[in-house]
């Protein structure tokens, strides 16, 4: 199994939070910002998110598209009084986003140990 995002995390002796999120889950450092952001601003529409992040609000929409892809951010329809609707948006719990990280790097790990373990110079298994 390769994940250059967790090679290129292997070599940074102290990551950030936002680093290891972006490396492990493989979207980009502006969408991990947008999950941050979402945590202290729980129910956010994306025009909400564009003012507080200072981003393009179509640029935010991609953000939340990968996020929601990624199972990071849970999105709710509310409607409106004056008709219609708008989306909001949620980030997961940091702690549910901790195992899911733990798990992902716990398979890489594992995959890192089965190909050191299968190793034969001679070529032979």
């Amino acid at each position: 199994m390769s994940n250059p995002e967790i090679e290129d995390l292997v070599g940074d002796v102290s990551p950030s939070f936002e680093h290891v999120l972006s490396c492990v889950f493989g979207v980009q450092d502006h969408e991990s910002r947008t999950y941050l952001t979402l945590l202290d601003h729980p129910g956010s529409t994306v025009a909400e998110l564009a003012e507080a992040l200072d981003r393009d609000r179509s640029n935010v929409n991609r953000s939340l598209s990968t996020l929601r892809d990624k199972g990071l951010v849970e999105r709710r329809r509310r409607l409106l009084d004056s008709g219609g609707y708008v989306y909001q948006y949620t980030a997961i719990p940091v702690s549910e986003a901790k195992a899911r990280l733990h798990d992902a790097l716990d398979e890489w790990v594992d995959g890192v140990h089965a190909a050191i373990d299968e190793f034969d110079p001679n070529g032979e298994m």
